[in-house]
């Protein structure tokens, strides 16, 4: 596959990538996807807000798209890239195998990775008992007994948005402070504090049964939710010289244009990456977007590249 030069090179084979895979096969461009094979929401045995594939599997979705973006030509290899780099006409990407692939552009869309609180039990129930994001599966537990464990500044907007989905909800300020104001605003809509800190997350027969106190009580919880601190994967935008900004309250992020173009000629990045509230449609949306003005850009550098030849 190295032989030849490729249009495009897409980093990361989740919906954002795969999506701007479909659009630029369909346009007849030589696109390759290398891909790590292990998406952000692997954990999840269903993805929910997806319009026609609600309460799909997230690995079924993107099994589906692979097989689309091979039908129209594409190429997905299950790799991982070492290392991209600026050369020539375009971009270098080494392969942890060695191998050296050269593109005219490059999609990255290689998503982020959350960082839960060190809480005992926390990790082994996420995408099980633990949750982050009430829009994708707050419906699975309506009406049921839920906590939201603090975890930053938006912790107790998270609270009032699980509020809408079960009238038992528990906010854990788990040590962090909490004022007046949003204390008077959490009791208004019937959502209790506990402001003893949590000591473990509990389960029985593999599922979440409750939150034991560092008192030693254990508080019966049927779901709970945290908001994990998002790491974007962008170590390869980074060495490529993408600018960056302040950005999401969390640090700097690579910043893109309407289209997922990235400060760098010929970079652009969808997805996660850029966007830690993209959820999968959006993330679609957005690979979608960028795979379509990668073409429209290609084509540009065809006239040009036409004109001077006469």
């Amino acid at each position: 596959m190295d032989s030849e030069k490729w249009d495009a090179i897409i980093l990361g084979g989740g919906s954002a990538g795969l999506s701007g895979a479909l659009m630029l096969a369909r346009s007849r461009r030589r696109v390759l996807v290398i891909d790590e094979g292990a998406p952000r929401n692997r954990v999840a045995d269903a993805m929910h807000g997806v319009l026609g594939r609600d309460g799909w599997s997230p690995l079924d979705l993107l099994a589906t798209g692979r097989g689309e973006v091979e039908r129209y030509g594409g190429v997905v290899r299950r790799a991982s890239a070492a290392k991209a780099e600026r050369g020539g006409a375009g971009f270098a990407v080494t392969l942890e195998s060695g191998e050296v692939y050269t593109a005219g552009r490059v999609l990255v869309a290689t998503g982020l990775r959350d960082e839960l609180p060190e809480l005992p039990g926390l990790a082994e129930q996420w995408g099980v008992g633990v949750a982050h994001c009430p829009y994708c599966h707050g419906w699975e537990v309506r009406d049921q007994r839920i906590a939201v464990l603090s975890s930053g500044p938006m912790s107790i907007h998270q609270a009032q948005l699980v509020r809408q989905l079960s009238d038992r909800v528990t906010y854990f300020p788990n040590g962090t402070s909490i004022s007046g104001d949003e204390r008077r605003a959490l009791s208004a809509r019937g959502i209790a504090v506990e402001s003893r800190p949590v000591g473990a997350v509990v389960e029985e027969g593999g599922r979440l049964s409750g939150l034991r106190l560092r008192t030693g009580d254990l508080l019966p919880i049927d779901a709970v939710f945290v908001r994990p601190r998002a790491v974007p994967n962008d170590g390869h935008l980074l060495a490529l010289g993408a600018g960056t900004a302040d950005a999401f309250g969390d640090g700097r992020w690579v910043t893109v244009d309407a289209t997922g173009r990235t400060t760098v000629p010929g970079l652009w990045a969808a997805g996660n990456v850029v966007n830690p509230g993209a959820t999968v449609p959006v993330a679609a949306a957005a690979g979608s977007t960028a795979g379509a003005m990668i073409n429209a850009d290609l084509v540009e550098e065809e006239i040009r590249t036409a004109l001077a030849a006469g």
